[in-house]
């Protein structure tokens, strides 16, 4: 059975950072282009960052140079570096494969205040 599970989220104040991770079950992540998504309060559900698996990375402009992602093929997991944290940041964050999108995880909250 495949799962994605995100933990790392938190409380932080602007300026912080969280390095968030997403634990894969029953796929490998390094097969597959894995992606970040955010869903701030309110709003719909918004794309972040993808690795693919050949580990080019791309992002979002609204965070493009604050945050990285990375995979640790090993340990079957995607991360996600945050850092600058800004209060809009906040949100619920998932992970999910890229193409063919997986049943979605619980995610991690994030918290900026400011």
């Amino acid at each position: 059975q495949v799962q994605l599970v995100e933990s790392g989220g938190g409380l932080v104040q602007a300026g912080g950072s969280l390095r968030l991770s997403c634990a894969a079950s029953g796929i490998a992540v390094r097969s597959f282009a894995m992606a970040w998504y955010r869903r701030a309060p309110g709003k719909q559900r918004e794309w972040v960052s993808t690795i693919s698996s050949g580990g080019d990375t791309h992002y979002a402009d609204s965070v493009k140079g604050r945050f990285t992602v990375s995979r640790d093929s090993a340990k079957n997991t995607v991360y996600l570096q945050m850092n600058s944290l800004r209060a809009e940041d906040t949100g619920i964050y998932y992970c999910n494969r890229w193409i063919g999108s997986l049943s979605w995880g619980q995610g991690t909250q994030v918290t900026v205040s400011s």
